[in-house]
């Protein structure tokens, strides 16, 4: 039987550039014809099994999840002590989707988790294996996850690595998916961060957040013209002016 692939989502054309992943593999990627049947859950769950690209695989735990399937999740078990933390992340995904708890835990350890693994897959400015870089990309991945699952019960987990160097720049954006309006006053402190790109980020979320408490200190940082360092590197300024203009 022929696999089917989903087409990556936005989120995840964010995060695989985050990761340096070539983007041309994202069009690379077959995608489920429109006039072709949805793969089975049982399909599925043999291509989550037989998947070890880990942004292909998440495409097939999303929609494993929205199959509503339960059923699927004693098949799936061992993969929450997979020792490719993205591979475990992916399958805690579906269990955490799926109403297990387990799921959730599982991608919260993986966020305390510096344990070295075999097979390093991040490598250095040196053209060498990172280890360190590994864990910080495993680490920023189960960050992304919590956005993904958009579960209120992360917000406490994450509002404190808006301070941590090795995942604070997906941090906003895992709060504006979850959309808990607790996360509101910690995004506004953030915009007091030294980073621009930080600045910047936390005004997205905001904007996410419908949050128009925040509208005096943007107003703030309307002469702020440092530039982040990612898209079309906009200024503060002109993220501030935006977000005032969506508020």
């Amino acid at each position: 039987m022929s696999q089917v692939w989903f087409v990556p989502s936005t989120t995840f054309l964010a995060m695989v550039a985050r990761l340096s992943f070539p983007l041309a593999l994202l069009f690379a990627t077959p995608c489920l014809d429109r006039g072709q049947e949805r793969p089975s859950v049982a399909e599925l769950l043999q291509q989550f099994e037989t998947t070890t690209v880990f942004w292909q695989q998440f495409e097939v735990a999303h929609a494993i999840v929205a199959a509503h399937d339960p059923s699927v999740l004693p098949k799936l078990e061992s993969w929450l002590t997979h020792e490719d933390r993205h591979l475990r992340g992916n399958a805690a995904f579906i269990f955490a989707g799926l109403g297990d708890p387990r799921g959730f835990d599982v991608i919260v350890g993986i966020l305390g988790d510096r344990s070295e693994r075999r097979e390093v897959h991040k490598i250095s400015s040196a053209g060498l294996p990172s280890i360190q870089g590994q864990i910080s990309e495993d680490r920023y991945y189960a960050a992304h996850l919590l956005g993904d699952l958009k579960d209120p019960h992360a917000v406490p987990i994450l509002v404190p690595l808006l301070k941590d160097q090795e995942v604070n720049d997906i941090v906003p954006w895992s709060l504006g998916q979850i959309g808990d309006r607790s996360a509101i006053q910690p995004l506004i402190a953030t915009l007091s961060d030294q980073n621009p790109s930080m600045r910047v980020l936390a005004i997205y979320a905001l904007v996410e957040l419908k949050a128009t408490e925040a509208l005096p200190r943007l107003r703030q940082l309307l002469g702020d013209n440092e530039r982040c360092n990612f898209d079309k590197l906009e200024s503060v300024a002109e993220a501030a002016r935006a977000a005032i203009a969506k508020l």
